[in-house]
């Protein structure tokens, strides 16, 4: 999660972040409904949230969803290693080459061409 601005809390803990601008969920199999759906769901009612970023952690592939002005909130899905998404709350770019270096997932790694016989 990210935070622009000064960082509110819930209480003294310091366990619950009031205003995040931008969350980040790594999806796995047994929560990916649950982070599409309820979830998702309560975070839109988070006043300070612009950008959501769910990530595959199956495969090369990224949603994005960004809150509109009118507050609807806009999908925008990246599947390829030379794809990035302009993530607008922090103001950088994110490229999935980046993203999903170090990992083993099919298609994870740049194609190579073919050696000339």
């Amino acid at each position: 999660m990210v935070v622009c601005g000064e960082r509110r809390f819930l209480d003294e803990r310091r366990d619950t972040l009031l205003n995040p601008s931008l969350l980040v969920e790594v999806l796995s199999p047994s929560t990916e409904a649950y982070d599409r759906g309820k979830k998702f769901e309560h975070y839109r009612s988070i006043e300070s949230l612009r950008e959501y970023l769910l990530v595959a952690s199956d495969r090369v592939h990224v949603d994005q969803y960004t809150c509109q002005p009118d507050g609807r909130w806009l999908l925008t899905s990246a599947d390829r290693l030379e794809d990035s998404l302009d993530l607008q709350s922090v103001g950088c770019r994110l490229a999935l080459l980046d993203l999903y270096e170090k990992t083993d997932l099919p298609g994870s790694q740049p194609a190579t061409a073919e050696p000339s016989v």
